[in-house]
């Protein structure tokens, strides 16, 4: 890779808002080319315009990250329009509705975790021939308060993010002689576009409720997105298989 940041080749899921937005600018601010992943095709488009009105490089794919077909399309014009990967971010997620275990669907689990877990695993090996190729690259994913323990969201969302954290933690490890790192940060409160679409008098809210009184600073996205570009940098090096809280001290509570 290049060294600092300058000029690698990076994808950016869930680009097109929120956390994966202000990574995308971030990166685009130090002279990186991103491919902007997005299921918004709008807020995708918006998001390139931003980066080229700025002098930057970026290109948008759309489509649902989950879908092999859509991954594929992804890696294929990172390297196509860019000579590869460097850097793959895996942010792209979504919220459950809080639901306890016996309260899951079916579908919110199967939704909740293709999104959340599948797709990074997805995209992360449909990478990995191309920065093994190249000796090396950076993995950086977005895990969650959720992946650290059981009161931050519900069953199929912390479930998700839990597997993210071991995912993140088995590609360190198997790869790190092989010049590829890998990490996640864990944000806490963030002020992004995400609702949670879940029923107040449910079991999960319910008991989940009094646990957010030690949530903290609702971080913004630019401060999520800052550890992002720290982990894909040189500057981490030697930093390998972390999970970093950037939650303002909830994880140490």
């Amino acid at each position: 890779m290049a060294g600092g940041l300058d000029g690698r080749s990076v994808i950016v899921t869930g680009a097109g808002s929120g956390i994966g937005r202000a990574a995308a600018l971030a990166f685009a601010a130090q002279g990186d080319r991103v491919v902007v992943a997005d299921l918004n095709a709008e807020g995708a488009k918006k998001v390139v315009e931003e980066i080229e009105e700025a002098g930057g490089a970026a290109v948008a794919v759309v489509g649902d990250l989950s879908d092999q077909a859509v991954v594929d399309q992804v890696v294929g014009t990172a390297v196509e329009r860019f000579g590869g990967v460097d850097v793959l971010v895996n942010n792209a997620g979504i919220m459950d509705r809080m639901s306890a275990l016996a309260d899951v669907t079916d579908a919110e689990w199967e939704r909740v975790v293709r999104v959340n877990l599948t797709a990074p695993f997805l995209l992360t090996r449909a990478v990995l021939p191309h920065m093994l190729k190249a000796g090396g690259g950076a993995v950086v994913n977005t895990a969650s308060e959720a992946g650290l323990r059981g009161s931050a969201a519900g069953a199929a969302y912390t479930a998700s993010k839990h597997g993210v954290v071991g995912l993140t933690k088995s590609l360190a490890v198997m790869y790190r002689k092989q010049g590829i790192r890998a990490n996640a940060i864990a944000p806490g409160g963030t002020q992004t576009g995400i609702v949670v679409d879940a029923a107040q008098d449910a079991h999960g809210p319910a008991v989940l409720g009094p646990h957010f009184v030690n949530l903290g600073r609702v971080a913004q996205p630019e401060e999520q997105a800052a550890a992002i570009v720290f982990l894909a940098s040189d500057a981490a090096s030697n930093i390998n298989g972390a999970i970093l809280p950037v939650d303002d001290g909830w994880a140490a509570v």
